[in-house]
């Protein structure tokens, strides 16, 4: 018979402003009654789930092996989000110090609820209470600290912030920022944006860059996410995505901005297949350099252009460029500086020079 029951646990409820957070111990061994980690995965519509990457093995075998031993102590806290199936019961009203009352957090347990059912997340510590799971041990109480969000975007934000000064990987943290709402790093709110963009770029079905954008969730694309969001970045703040931007509050007609940047990323692809399809080892085309400054032409030549204007344009010019383009083989020639085809790398000086060499095969074939 499923085993349900109230887990009550002693808690100090913490007061920040209008918001709460409970700090509290628990047996590591029984987070999973309780907690689950939220997976970063695409459901069957493309829409972003979860938050986590997936565990790292080595990682949690190390501390496995250092919990197994003599004296361990982890004496960082583990993050969880409750939703608002867990409650705080205070036991005592304290007056000098307001912003702090002891109590019981109550937590429902219910051995019958899959994971994504469990009233928490963890939204820091996966690889310690995965460790403390498989540890040959009875038990290891942890610290822990928790907040209360019933919706997945307030976790996101949590999550994205309490690693904001750790290494995580980049390309986590720009395929949660779309979906992520609350107060963001300024870095990473110039972003916000840009990767709303890239994630709708790397989900258009037949668009050129569908599933080409290696991601967490799309881990199969050859072109760096990073190159991609520089490229957008770019044209939003500077180029020829900004009239599609309020500036204002940054918010901005992303439909307009898909069907812009797939028409004229579309005619790259069509243009120059061959370069398209290989990776950036092999291709300058869809290395960061390539990606880029052909992202400077996009700005030049559909600054002023509406999308359904940019194909008899731009068109034109990119068959210029194939005259004289070296993007898997050969030479570059821009105007009698020879460089080899791969000897660019992704470099603000070479971005700026392949940039400007492309302007001069477009110029030598008289296009202006």
């Amino acid at each position: 018979m499923a085993d349900r029951h109230m887990l009550r646990l002693p808690a100090l409820e913490v007061r920040q402003g209008s918001r709460r957070i409970y700090c509290f111990a628990v047996d590591g061994k029984r987070l999973h009654e309780f907690a689950a980690v939220s997976r970063i995965r695409r459901d069957s519509e493309d829409h972003l789930q979860g938050y986590q990457r997936p565990e790292v093995a080595n990682h949690i075998r190390a501390i496995k092996r250092y919990l197994e031993s003599g004296s361990p102590m982890l004496p960082n806290a583990i993050v969880l989000a409750f939703d608002s199936r867990v409650r705080f019961e205070p036991s005592i009203s304290v007056q000098d110090f307001h912003y702090s009352i002891p109590g019981e957090l109550i937590v429902p347990i219910d051995e019958t609820l899959e994971d994504d059912a469990k009233p928490a997340w963890l939204v820091d510590g996966q690889q310690r209470s995965a460790a403390i799971r498989e540890a040959d041990i009875g038990e290891f109480p942890v610290a822990a600290v928790a907040f209360i969000a019933d919706n997945e975007a307030e976790q996101r934000a949590q999550f994205i912030l309490v690693n904001n000064t750790k290494p995580l990987p980049k390309g986590l943290i720009h395929e949660l920022l779309p979906d992520t709402n609350g107060h963001l790093p300024p870095a990473y709110a110039r972003r916000q944006l840009p990767a709303v963009v890239m994630t709708r770029l790397n989900g258009t079905f037949h668009g050129p860059f569908y599933r080409a954008i290696a991601t967490p969730t799309s881990p199969d694309g050859y072109i760096k996410d990073n190159s991609i969001l520089r490229m957008i970045e770019h044209s939003l703040y500077e180029g020829a995505l900004y009239k599609y931007r309020n500036p204002d509050d940054g918010t901005g007609d992303v439909d307009q901005m898909l069907l812009h940047l797939n028409t004229y990323w579309g005619l790259v692809r069509d243009i120059f297949p061959d370069a398209w399809a290989l990776p950036p080892r092999s291709s300058r085309l869809t290395h960061g350099v390539g990606i880029q400054a052909m992202g400077f032409i996009m700005d030049e030549l559909t600054e002023h252009l509406l999308p359904q204007e940019i194909a008899t344009v731009v068109a034109d010019g990119l068959k210029k460029i194939e005259q004289g383009a070296a993007w898997t083989s050969g030479n570059w020639n821009f105007g009698g500086e020879i460089r080899k085809w791969n000897s660019f790398q992704n470099t603000p000086n070479d971005v700026k020079l392949l940039a400007n060499g492309l302007r001069i095969l477009m110029n030598q074939q008289n296009l202006f």
